[in-house]
């Protein structure tokens, strides 16, 4: 019989919150991994190192690449570098468009589903066996693709986008490394 995959906190090294810099960009449907990481770390001192805005929790280095979402992958490459930790210590926290709005989930590996800062991150890094936390954020009725991550949630959506980004955050608590979550 195959082991059941667990996650907790304390296997992670390296936590990524994508999303694009400025303000323009700030409450757009890109940006949620930005929105966890307030959420999350909003207290902590960022500082600027690899093209990106890094902190320390405890054990673990937090980074929020200032590239553009789909370069991402030069500030991931360049901190896992210098750290030395491996692709499977990475947690990736970023938006994705193939779940449903509101849909959290967590997994290691898999298809990038067609996000460009994903597949920046794969091909830095040289492997996709990084950890992502996956909050989805619908898939537009009508336009591009492109318009619909750079646009701002609905007035509905901001209704529960708080209590998502919570949840989503919890998901991060490093000062509860027990927390064990089944996959």
């Amino acid at each position: 019989m195959e082991e059941p995959l667990f996650y907790t906190s304390d296997m992670m090294k390296l936590i990524v919150f994508l999303g694009n810099p400025g303000k323009i960009y700030e409450p757009t449907r890109h940006n949620v991994g930005w929105m966890v990481a307030k959420e999350a770390y909003g207290s902590i001192a960022w500082s600027e190192k690899f093209s990106a805005k890094i902190a320390k929790d405890g054990p673990i280095h937090l980074l929020k690449p200032l590239t553009c979402m789909n370069e991402s992958g030069r500030s991931v490459g360049l901190a896992s570098s210098y750290f030395g930790i491996k692709a499977d210590e990475i947690l990736v926290v970023s938006d994705d468009l193939e779940l449903a709005f509101g849909t959290i989930r967590l997994q290691q590996g898999g298809g990038l589903k067609g996000h460009n800062g994903l597949k920046s991150i794969q091909s830095a890094l040289g492997s996709g066996d990084f950890w992502r936390l996956r909050i989805g954020i619908g898939r537009p009725i009508h336009g591009t693709v492109s318009s619909f991550v750079l646009s701002r949630f609905t007035p509905e959506e901001e209704i529960s986008l708080p209590l998502i980004v919570r949840e989503a955050a919890k998901l991060l608590d490093c000062r509860t490394p027990t927390q064990r979550i089944l996959l």
